[in-house]
């Protein structure tokens, strides 16, 4: 079952398939003075290509509010805090969130990684993966991975292979 968990200070959404991370993704945020709600929702509603091109290509309703995880219009916002309370993601991360989640998928949404219980996370590679691209994607330094997974050659990674990340 998928799960998604968005750590808003980190402005990322992590996709879980079961109780490994499948991908984390960068987002924009709700700003200050519409914060994007904290708490357990589930996804409400889905739409593909929404009527709204605000919204993108992909809308996931997560509240009654109108609260969504939405493709966007404005790439260039994402990794600010800059929306009404909604989560928006580049549309080709949006569509890859909307294929592997159904209605009643579980959202949490917490401030800070602080509330998170684990150390680290577990990321499966992907075709085209490298240390760096990583390491750069999880806010992380490659010598950490390397450090907590015990790679003794940091040149040989591959497809499949579990990596801890840390939180």
């Amino acid at each position: 079952m998928s799960k998604i968990l968005i750590i808003l200070n980190q402005r990322r959404l992590y996709l879980y398939q079961g109780r490994q991370v499948d991908r984390s993704f960068p987002v924009a945020i709700g700003k200050d003075s519409t914060p994007t709600p904290t708490g357990n929702f589930s996804i409400l509603n889905k739409i593909k290509n929404p009527y709204n091109p605000a919204l993108g290509s992909r809308w996931m309703q997560f509240t009654r509010r109108m609260h969504g995880i939405h493709g966007t219009n404005q790439p260039w916002l994402i990794g600010q805090a800059v929306s009404h309370g909604c989560v928006r993601m580049y549309n080709q991360d949006a569509e890859y969130i909307y294929d592997r989640v159904e209605v009643g998928t579980p959202v949490e949404i917490i401030k800070s990684q602080s509330n998170t219980t684990r150390d680290f996370f577990y990321y499966t590679v992907e075709p085209g993966d490298t240390l760096y691209k990583i390491a750069n994607s999880f806010n992380t330094t490659v010598n950490v991975i390397v450090d907590l997974n015990k790679i003794e050659n940091k040149n040989l990674i591959y497809p499949g292979q579990k990596l801890k990340i840390p939180q």
